[in-house]
């Protein structure tokens, strides 16, 4: 799913940036059927069921507004996409807190953007969460032999779709913490990322709305909490 798990260097903002979406094994191998049956009953599209269906999009500009709050502080980037401009050159950041960003801040972000992401979901491992007349929810672990050492935290986390079935449309993904996770020098009580969707009917695509994360963590026994909120706007085809 999109939300971009990436990886990179234990940065932890590094990590919290690269981080939208997690998975690891169950074994229970008829489980995926379950809900590919479910979606069948109420006429839901399967291709949710795909991550690389949740992605961000490569073959359009759009842009990116990015709030991280730490200890009561708020940074606010904007950055946009192009996928017309070459390698690290499509992603710009246009502001760092309304002022022209350093070469560091405007590097820092692009490496955490260009990393690959990790999304490949453990088949065995999907179930029905719960299944009302309005929505239906769904959740997986990512594969944790796909998951780089330095995002290893991902495998003790557990990720939900929610499907709205009077529309028929995903409403959004989450990924929370299934015990207390390591992200480098921190440990976390609490990792929540939330990510909502609109469906673009026009190219039958889902596009990233915006991701929440929420983070509550310990730091040489002193309380630590980030949240960061990244809104993406502005979709357009790349001309």
């Amino acid at each position: 799913m999109n939300t971009l798990i990436r990886y990179g260097k234990t940065n932890l903002k590094t990590i919290l940036a690269i981080t939208l979406m997690a998975i690891s094994t169950l074994d229970a191998s008829a489980q995926k059927d379950v809900v590919v049956n479910a979606f069948k009953k109420y006429g839901l599209d399967q291709s949710i069921l795909d991550p690389m269906n949740l992605r961000l999009p490569t073959d359009r500009t759009f842009e990116l507004k990015e709030s991280t709050t730490t200890a009561g502080k708020t940074k606010v980037l904007i950055a946009n996409f192009n996928p017309a401009a070459s390698g690290r050159e499509q992603w710009k950041v246009v502001s760092v807190d309304g002022k022209t960003p350093s070469l560091y801040e405007s590097n820092t972000f692009r490496n955490a953007r260009e990393k690959p992401t990790v999304d490949k979901a453990v088949e065995t491992s999907f179930k029905i969460e719960s299944e009302t007349a309005d929505n239906l929810v769904i959740s997986y672990k990512l594969d944790a032999a796909s998951i780089p050492k330095d995002a290893g935290f991902l495998k003790d986390c557990r990720a939900s779709l929610t499907i709205d079935l009077k529309t028929k449309e995903l409403q959004q993904q989450q990924i929370i913490n299934e015990k207390p996770v390591k992200i480098g020098p921190l440990t976390a009580d609490r990792f929540q990322i939330t990510t909502n969707y609109s469906f673009d009917k026009i190219s039958k695509r889902y596009l990233p709305l915006k991701d929440a994360l929420n983070m509550e963590a310990k730091f040489l026994g002193r309380a630590v909490t980030t949240q960061v909120e990244t809104v993406y706007s502005n979709y357009s085809n790349a001309r």
